[in-house]
């Protein structure tokens, strides 16, 4: 073997055992949805000229709309915010009608009930479509919108003409989520809970959303089967949830295609916004199909 084949075997070998200590940490570190701010000439999430509020569910759920065309979607994931997909909103609202939204407990959003679900999360986006008067839309559903989307295909399949779910998961066991992440969210559940019981009330609305993680959701493969929209599921290489998970997800779809970016993690929404967003594009433009290479 020459010099130079056995440099590179021996970074390559170097690569995935850096990776493989470091992703425990990077889990842990990120178990919640927070991208850095990144300054923009656009001030997404908090921008007066695009934001209004809509009542939906007993809620002011708060939505900013950009560009115009179809209408697409856009939901972020657990602890973000419409500010998290700006790079999104910036590209796709040069051809569609994108309405960014903060989901409960998110955002401009606040929530007053007791607990969260995805379901009623669900319910909500529903709602303000319905609000809207949007018959149907594109969707993209980022983590826990990922998820979102998917129950939209489910309960409320007119609403969904196409839908891309970014690195969801269907339920929270150690199926799909790496150890180090459960013991995280069993940290911080234990943590929260024991805060807001000493009078806490401002870590209420971050500890439903940490509940809402370690108990939901439960979608099973037979319930994914009857959603009739095509459906682009997409994720990192190194993503949080497991690569077989969004496998299963990807199989268990009737309309489906899979997208694994290269070098990406699970904030490839911006860490690898280019390729993403034209991934993204390319689905929702191009005629949908299944090829079978056999």
């Amino acid at each position: 073997m020459s010099i130079s084949k056995q440099h590179k075997l021996k970074s390559t070998v170097f690569s995935h055992f850096v990776f493989e200590m470091l992703l425990p940490a990077a889990i842990m570190i990120f178990i919640f949805f927070k991208l850095a701010p990144q300054k923009t000439e656009t001030d997404y999430g908090n921008n007066p000229k695009a934001g209004k509020y809509a009542e939906v569910n007993g809620i002011k759920m708060y939505y900013e709309i950009y560009g115009s065309g179809q209408p697409l979607l856009f939901i972020h994931g657990n602890g973000g915010s419409i500010r998290s997909g700006w790079e999104q909103i910036a590209f796709f609202s040069k051809n569609y009608k994108v309405i960014a939204v903060d989901t409960r407990g998110c955002g401009k959003t606040i929530d007053t009930g007791d607990s969260l679900t995805y379901d009623l999360l669900a319910s909500d986006i529903n709602a303000l479509l319905e609000n809207l008067h949007i018959d149907s839309a594109n969707i993209i559903g980022y983590s826990d919108g990922g998820i979102i989307g998917l129950i939209l295909g489910i309960k409320y399949p007119k609403k969904v003409k196409m839908l891309t779910a970014i690195a969801p998961n269907t339920r929270p066991d150690s199926g799909v989520l790496y150890p180090q992440t459960q013991a995280k969210m069993a940290k911080d559940l234990a943590k929260l809970t024991e805060l807001v019981k000493l009078g806490y009330k401002d870590k209420i609305s971050k500890l439903k959303l940490v509940r809402l993680m370690v108990n939901h959701p439960h979608i099973s493969s037979a319930e994914l089967a009857i959603i009739k929209a095509p459906v682009l599921v997409i994720c990192g290489d190194r993503d949080m949830i497991k690569l077989s998970h969004i496998e299963e997800i990807f199989r268990s779809i009737p309309k489906s295609q899979l997208c694994v970016l290269p070098g990406s993690t699970h904030f490839a929404i911006q860490e690898n916004s280019k390729i993403f967003n034209e991934a993204i594009e390319l689905f929702f433009t191009s005629p949908f199909e299944m090829p079978n290479s056999f």
